[in-house]
């Protein structure tokens, strides 16, 4: 799952950055609102935290411009001011949910969790199955029958997207965005190279569920009849 952080205060950018990575998502990080919006805009990320003091765009105008163009990716906004009318206005805008500084770690990633389970695609994300396969996020580990495999986090991250998404075409662009991040070097040889790799495992696994390629487009996931 990832995350885009946008906070103009660098060290608590940071903070976020590993707090959030040390319990498994995937963060990225900017630090003004017109590099905050145009990062949302890309609709690669599950979930924004978003400062409302920025320079070039406040938060409140970057969650209006974001939610006008129809993006609806939750949005937890945090700020230091604490009155009625500041909340009041940034649930207005389009916030999900609107959080005071300072915070304690865990009612962030408490508000995090809230936010991702009203997507239905992000639910019980523990454990997801498809076809003969389950992959366990906890352990990272993907399974069938009796046979299991450790994925590297690339590797998790793709076969979990894959999985989410179940028979629909994922572009390498979607994979790229997702995985490596909006301003990454990867290129579509990464995603080949770990698409590659899933496969292997799949067949050292003997599941029927494999990795379709879909020529000039993606990939998806489909599992043959018993």
């Amino acid at each position: 799952m990832r995350v885009l952080i946008v906070e103009d205060e660098i060290r608590l950018a940071a903070t976020l950055q590993d707090l959030l990575e040390l319990n498994g998502y995937t963060a990225d990080t900017c630090h003004d609102g017109e590099a905050g919006l145009d990062n949302a805009l890309s609709a690669i990320y599950d979930v924004v935290i978003l400062d409302v003091m920025l320079p070039k765009l406040d938060g409140f105008t970057v969650l209006r411009r974001l939610r006008a163009a129809g993006n609806a990716t939750p949005v937890l906004l945090l700020t230091a001011r604490s009155e009625v009318a500041d909340r009041v206005e940034g649930l207005d805008c389009g916030a999900d949910y609107y959080l005071t500084k300072p915070f304690e770690p865990k009612e962030l990633l408490a508000c995090i969790r809230a936010l991702t389970r009203r997507q239905p695609e992000l639910r019980n994300t523990d454990l997801l199955e498809y076809g003969d396969l389950k992959l366990e996020k906890s352990s990272f580990t993907l399974s069938c029958g009796e046979r299991s495999v450790r994925l590297s986090r690339k590797e998790f991250d793709m076969m979990e997207l894959l999985m989410l998404n179940r028979e629909i075409v994922l572009t390498k662009e979607t994979l790229l965005l997702k995985i490596w991040g909006y301003e990454s070097d990867a290129e579509d040889n990464n995603v080949e190279v770990y698409i590659s790799f899933l496969r292997k495992k799949l067949d050292h696994l003997h599941s029927k569920v494999k990795i379709k390629t879909i020529r000039m487009v993606g990939y998806c996931l489909e599992t043959a009849a018993n």
